[in-house]
């Protein structure tokens, strides 16, 4: 037992050293020639025109957690539909059916939620009930 445990932290430690002791020599061995040039920005070769900072916009983030959701579903999904047959020849077919409709029905619900807040329209509309409350 404490021979495992002893070689469990020995290639914990040799994991850990031997990138510590390739960068400390990296950073020993190497040149230091600092010059503007070599310093600024690059962007594919292109001299930088303006500040690589530039505000994202945030549908970007919606769409890909929509589409992470339904990826998932189909990970989630596809398992069940290879033994699906499986369980039907065993007499669970009926409840594997009903998770299987649970579980696409409340991501149906989430994807309806999405739908109504109008997350999924890529140029917004303005609301009516701003535009008649605004002075």
């Amino acid at each position: 037992m404490q021979f495992e445990l002893a070689s469990i932290f020995f290639f914990v430690v040799v994991g850990l050293s031997v990138p510590l002791v390739m960068l400390g020599l990296g950073w020993l061995v190497r040149p230091r020639v600092p010059n503007p040039q070599k310093l600024a920005v690059y962007e594919c070769g292109e001299v930088a025109v303006q500040s690589a900072w530039f505000n994202f916009n945030p549908r970007f983030y919606i769409v890909a957690l929509v589409f992470l959701v339904f990826d998932v579903e189909v990970a989630f999904t596809y398992p069940v539909a290879v033994v699906f047959r499986r369980w039907v020849l065993r007499g669970q077919g009926g409840f594997a059916f009903v998770e299987l409709l649970l579980f696409v029905a409340i991501l149906a619900l989430g994807l309806a939620y999405v739908w109504r807040h109008g997350d999924l329209e890529w140029i917004k509309a303005t609301r009516r009930d701003t535009l008649d409350e605004a002075p």
